[in-house]
C-alpha cells in the first residue's frame, strides 16, 4: 500500500506522467516492459524516438523545432509530482456515511490534500468525471496563498532527480512559503494534469480566476489540454457596484473553459452532425433552445419564419473566395478582409435559386444567407460568452445565499452564486452526469448540482476541501482564532472543510423542503465524506523499517526480527480514524480496504461482503476480488480458502494479501496450494 507508493515516487521522474499516458495511447512505439519471474516490471520500455520520427516524416512531418512552451521554476519538481503515486490513505467517515440520508448517496466529499485525492481518483474515476469546476487561489496577494510544499527530499536528492546545480536548487526552494508566479503555477501544474485525466471524452472544466494569474492559466491549460482543446474565457460581471478609490472599478472576473476532446467533427451546429449530436451526446455543450423571436417572415416564404446571417466565415481559402454580383445593383463583392465565403460559388448558385440569399432588407448590401427556424430548431442556440450579474447572479448575491442558510452569516469573502455554477452545469452535462470541484470552498457546487437534481435529474457531485484550520496554538497550547477567521471560530468551526459540509447539509434540508421531497427515494441530497490523511511519522518509520525481501522488521538495533519479536504495534490499528486524529469512528481495516478500493478501480458505493474462513474475517468484492487484511492467519485458514475455491463455492481472479500480518510461510503455503488447483487466481502482496 503505502511502502509501495513510496517507492514508487522515488522513482518517479518529471517526464513519468508523460510517458504513462503516451504508452496508453501509443503502445507501438515502446520497447516491451522487463518482468522478473513473479511478473512484477523490472524495467518499464522506453519510448522509440526514433521509430516515431520515422513515422512523422513519412507523414510529411519534418521537424517540431518551431514554436513556444511555458517555462517557471518548479515546473520540473510540479510534473514530477503528476507522475507520483498517493502517499495517504482514505479513512471513511464511518459515523457520518451510516446516517440514512448518507447510506445509498452516490455524492462524495473528500477533506484533505486536492493533490492527493486527484491521485487516488485517477484508479477509479479516470475518464468518468463529466465536469470539472474549480475556484482555485487567484494569487492575489491578499488571498493568503503560498506554496504549500515542503519538498520531502534531501537536497542532494532533489539536484540528483532533477540534474540541478547548487544555484538551481536554490531557486527551486525559493517558491517555498511565496506567492510568485512560478509558485502558484507549480501548484496547479500537478493538479491541472491529473484533473484533465479524471474528464470523460466529452468532459469540460471551468476555472475561476482574475487578472492577476489569467495569461499564465491560459498557457498552462494550453499546455496540458492542448491549445485545440480551448473553449473560450468567459468575462463574467463579478460585482455590480462601482469603486471609486481606483483607476478602474474591476467589475469582473473569468471563467476559463477547455474541453477534454473537442474534435472537429463534433462542433455542435455544423448541420452534417445533427444526428450524432442526438445519437453519441459526445459534444461538449448542450444546445439551448432556440429563441423563435429572431426569426420572422418578409417575404412571405413558405419554409416559414428565418433570419438572416452573414455569408462570410473566418480564414482565407482559395476556393471559397469569387466574386458575388448583387443582382439588384450590378455590384460586386468580395469576402471581408481574412474571410472567405462560407460555400464554394456552384453551392452558392444553387443557394441563390433556393431563394436562399438575401441582399439587405432592401436588397442592395452584399449577400446574407436566409436560415429558417424549422431547420434548426433541433439545433438550438449557443450562449453568448459574457456572462452579466444580473443574468448569473455576483458575489453579492453568492453571499446572500449563504447568509440565508446560515442565520445570517455568510463566513466567506467572495462565494460564487449558485446561479452560475448552474448555468455552467446546464451547458456542459446531462442529468445523470458526475461533477467535480476539487477547490470546493463555501460548497457552491453541491449546492447547484442539488438544485437542479431536484428539478430533473441524478447529477453526481464530488467535492474536495482541505481541512484549513480557523485558529493557531499559542505558545501555551490553547487555541486562538487566526484574524481573518474570527466568526468562523467563535461559531465552533475549526476547519474550512467543516463549513462547506455545514453548507451542504443546509442546503440539502431547504431544497426538500422547498420542494416537498423526501430522502432518498425522490432526492439525493446526502453525500459520503472520507479524510484523506498521511500517517504520523512514527508509521511512516515502521513502513519504512519492514524488509520486502525477507518478510521481517528492522528492530531499534537495526537487526532483522520476526513480527512478533519486533518494536513495533500491530501494522492495522495505526490507521484506524482515532490514531490519524480524525472523526468518524473508523477501523484500521475500513481505512485500508477504502484506500485499496480506490487503488483497484471500484467506486466508493461498491458493496463488500465480509466471508469468514475458519474464524478468520476475509473480504470479498465484486465477485472476483478477496481482501486479506488481518492477522492471526494459519495452515488452516489455508486449507479451508483451498477448499472453497477447489469446489467453486468462492469465485475469485486476485488475492490481495496485507503483508504486514502475514508471515513468510504463511504466503508460500497459500501460493503453493493455489499452484496446485490451477485455477490461475493472483496474488498480490501489498505494503
Amino acid at each position: 500500500m503505502l511502502k509501495d507508493n513510496i517507492n514508487h515516487n522515488e522513482k518517479v521522474k518529471p517526464n513519468t506522467a508523460f510517458l504513462k499516458e503516451l504508452k496508453e495511447k501509443l503502445p507501438e512505439f515502446f520497447t516491451a516492459d522487463k518482468y522478473d519471474g513473479e511478473g512484477e516490471i523490472i524495467e518499464v520500455g522506453n519510448f522509440d524516438l526514433i521509430k516515431f520520427q520515422r513515422y512523422l516524416k513519412e507523414n510529411n512531418i519534418e521537424e517540431l523545432t518551431s514554436g513556444y512552451q511555458l517555462d517557471f521554476i518548479g515546473k520540473d519538481y510540479a510534473k514530477k509530482q503528476a507522475g507520483e503515486f498517493a502517499k495517504t490513505v482514505i479513512v471513511p467517515n464511518s459515523q457520518h456515511n451510516q446516517l440514512d440520508e448518507n447510506k445509498l448517496s452516490n455524492n462524495l466529499f473528500f477533506t484533505g490534500d486536492n493533490l492527493e485525492v486527484l491521485r487516488h481518483l485517477q484508479n477509479n474515476y479516470s475518464n468518468f468525471v463529466d465536469m470539472i469546476y474549480i475556484d482555485p487561489p487567484y494569487n492575489t496577494g491578499s488571498d493568503g496563498f503560498v506554496y504549500p510544499d515542503s519538498f520531502d527530499y534531501s537536497d542532494e536528492d532533489l539536484k540528483n532527480m532533477f540534474g540541478m546545480s547548487d544555484e538551481e536548487l536554490e531557486r527551486l526552494k525559493s517558491i517555498q512559503g511565496k506567492a510568485t508566479h512560478s509558485a502558484w503555477l507549480t501548484f496547479m501544474y500537478p493538479r491541472l494534469w491529473l484533473s484533465k485525466r479524471l474528464l470523460s471524452e466529452k468532459g469540460v472544466i471551468f476555472i475561476s480566476i482574475d487578472d492577476n494569474e489569467v495569461m499564465n492559466l491560459k498557457l498552462v491549460c494550453d499546455e496540458i489540454y492542448g491549445e485545440s482543446n480551448f473553449i473560450t474565457i468567459i468575462p463574467w460581471q463579478s460585482r455590480q457596484s462601482v469603486q471609486n478609490d481606483t483607476d478602474f472599478s474591476i467589475n469582473h472576473e473569468y471563467l476559463i473553459c477547455y474541453a477534454k476532446n473537442r474534435r472537429s467533427e463534433h462542433r455542435r451546429l455544423k448541420e452534417s452532425n445533427k444526428k450524432l449530436w442526438y445519437e453519441l451526446e459526445s459534444f461538449a455543450f448542450k444546445p439551448l433552445p432556440l429563441d423563435k423571436s429572431n426569426f420572422s417572415n418578409p417575404d412571405n416564404d413558405p419554409r416559414g419564419p428565418w433570419k438572416a446571417d452573414p455569408f462570410d466565415a473566418p480564414n482565407i481559402r482559395p476556393n471559397l473566395t469569387y466574386e458575388i454580383v448583387n443582382p439588384n445593383t450590378g455590384i460586386a463583392y468580395l469576402p471581408p478582409t481574412g474571410r472567405c465565403w462560407r460555400t464554394e460559388e456552384s453551392s452558392y448558385q444553387k443557394l441563390l435559386a433556393d431563394n436562399r440569399i438575401i441582399f439587405g432588407k432592401l436588397g442592395e448590401s452584399k449577400p446574407q444567407l436566409k436560415v429558417f427556424y424549422e431547420e434548426k430548431k433541433d439545433l438550438g442556440s449557443v450562449e453568448n460568452s459574457w456572462f452579466t450579474g444580473e443574468k448569473l447572479g455576483t458575489t453579492t448575491q453568492g453571499t446572500k445565499e449563504l447568509q440565508t442558510l446560515f442565520g445570517g452569516k455568510s463566513y466567506f469573502d467572495t462565494p460564487k452564486p449558485t446561479k452560475l455554477i448552474r448555468k455552467l452545469v446546464e451547458l456542459s452535462t446531462t442529468n445523470d452526469s458526475i461533477i467535480m470541484d476539487f477547490f470546493a470552498g463555501s460548497g457552491t457546487t453541491a449546492d447547484a448540482v442539488m438544485q437542479l437534481n431536484a428539478e430533473d435529474g441524478n447529477r453526481k457531485f464530488i467535492l474536495v476541501q482541505i481541512p484549513e484550520k480557523t485558529y493557531e496554538l499559542k505558545e501555551d497550547g490553547t487555541k486562538q482564532a487566526i484574524r481573518s477567521n474570527q466568526l468562523t471560530f467563535k461559531d465552533g468551526y475549526m476547519s474550512i472543510d467543516e463549513i462547506t459540509r455545514k453548507r451542504i447539509i443546509l442546503a440539502s434540508k431547504k431544497i426538500q423542503k422547498d420542494g416537498g421531497l423526501t430522502l432518498p427515494e425522490k432526492f439525493d441530497g446526502g453525500f459520503k465524506h472520507y479524510y484523506v490523511v498521511e500517517p504520523n511519522q512514527l508509521v511512516l518509520d515502521d513502513l519504512e523499517s519492514f524488509d520486502v525481501e525477507s518478510g521481517l522488521f528492522k528492530n531499534n538495533q537495526g537487526q532483522l526480527v520476526q513480527f512478533s519479536e519486533s518494536d513495533f504495534d500491530d501494522m492495522i490499528q495505526p490507521f484506524s480514524s482515532e490514531s490519524l486524529n480524525v472523526v468518524g469512528d473508523a477501523s484500521g481495516v475500513d481505512t485500508i480496504i477504502t484506500t485499496w478500493m480506490a487503488t483497484d478501480g471500484y467506486k466508493f458505493d461498491k458493496e463488500i461482503s465480509s466471508i469468514d474462513l475458519v474464524g478468520y474475517q476475509a473480504y470479498y468484492i465484486d465477485n472476483s476480488r478477496l481482501y486479506l487484511i488481518n492477522s492471526n492467519w494459519s495452515s488452516k485458514q489455508t486449507q479451508e480458502l483451498l477448499n472453497a475455491l477447489g469446489i467453486n463455492k468462492l469465485t475469485v481472479q486476485t488475492i490481495v494479501i496485507y503483508s504486514y500480518s502475514f508471515d513468510l510461510e504463511s504466503i508460500k503455503e497459500i501460493e503453493i496450494g493455489l499452484k496446485q488447483l490451477d485455477n490461475k487466481v493472483n496474488i498480490l502482496k501489498r505494503y
